[in-house]
């Protein structure tokens, strides 16, 4: 007899996106030069965060976790993307294909529960100044980074084992520039309107209550500055929190977009352009929003480096 659930599919072809063969050099170059902005980016803010004692506090502390994961999130998807763009053979491993799903997953979900910790620091830091260094305690902020972690892993095993219980026997090529849940599930040779609800569910959980918890946070965050008396004082506040909200909402809305709606509702390019702004874009623009206007990072930058020292 045939065994349920048995997947007949040893590998997938990944199609990509359809350029045409002129354009595609071009392409290649401009994705490549982003990806190594964004390694270079990212890893000169952590590198900066870890040498410069002025950045040792709870806000420098989570972005420095957020440019690792975001490091590590454009590394699971980009070289493979660009290996294929440079080549016929487009092909990825049934297994392969599974790890890279859900290491997206986990670094993906991670970061979004990320944004909400994030947010409470910066609430902590503007409403309530004086008790801010006892509350956000190194263990504290450890904790916090822990669960993001601890919840990233669970719900990723969960859309994982949804997404792999089904059989793949049939098609093989996945239209998309790696391997993401909707793209697969629509290669499943059975219905998946449950794998529809538990994505909804978990998406939900992942995404959307940590965008409400941000939402009410920020709700409280301009309240209390709005009784600020001091002009200067109300422009400082703004100014820390408007990075915060520029990255999440970069990250937020087009990964609400992708797992939220139904899958009969997805359209591959669209899909395929969402996944490129929140995996790819998203993670090269993080460091220059947290940087190009911080005067603490460019003071790091310059010390380590030397260039702020003044000639003998």
């Amino acid at each position: 007899m045939q065994e349920p659930n048995q997947s007949y599919v040893t590998e997938f072809i990944l199609l990509g996106f359809s350029f045409s063969p002129r354009t595609m050099p071009l392409l290649f170059s401009a994705f490549l030069m982003i990806y190594l902005l964004t390694i270079l980016g990212n890893s000169t803010i952590s590198i900066l965060i870890c040498l410069d004692s002025r950045l040792h506090t709870p806000m420098y502390f989570f972005i420095g976790i957020l440019s690792l994961l975001d490091l590590c999130y454009t590394t699971t998807t980009v070289p493979q993307m660009l290996a294929h763009m440079a080549s016929l053979k487009k092909t990825i491993s049934f297994a392969s294909c599974v790890a890279q799903m859900y290491i997206f997953l986990v670094l993906g979900i991670t970061e979004s529960w990320l944004f909400a910790v994030m947010s409470i620091d910066r609430y902590m830091a503007i409403c309530h100044p004086l008790r801010y260094k006892v509350i956000m305690s190194p263990l504290f902020c450890g904790v916090m980074v822990f669960f993001c972690g601890l919840w990233g892993v669970i719900s990723a095993l969960l859309y994982t084992v949804f997404s792999m219980r089904l059989p793949y026997c049939g098609p093989n090529k996945i239209n998309h520039f790696f391997c993401e849940v909707p793209a697969i599930l629509k290669l499943a040779c059975a219905d998946t309107s449950v794998n529809d609800r538990v994505d909804f569910i978990l998406g939900f959980i992942s995404v959307l209550v940590p965008l409400f918890l941000i939402l009410v946070i920020y709700v409280n965050i301009l309240v209390a500055i709005l009784r600020i008396r001091s002009a200067q004082g109300r422009l400082k506040a703004f100014s820390t929190c408007a990075s915060h909200i520029t990255v999440v909402t970069m990250f937020c809305v087009p990964v609400l977009l992708m797992y939220m709606r139904p899958g009969s509702e997805a359209s591959p390019e669209e899909d395929k352009k969402l996944a490129l702004f929140y995996n790819v874009i998203s993670a090269f623009l993080n460091p220059i929003i947290y940087s190009l206007r911080n005067k603490d990072v460019k003071g790091a930058f310059l010390k380590v480096t030397g260039w702020g020292r003044a000639p003998k």
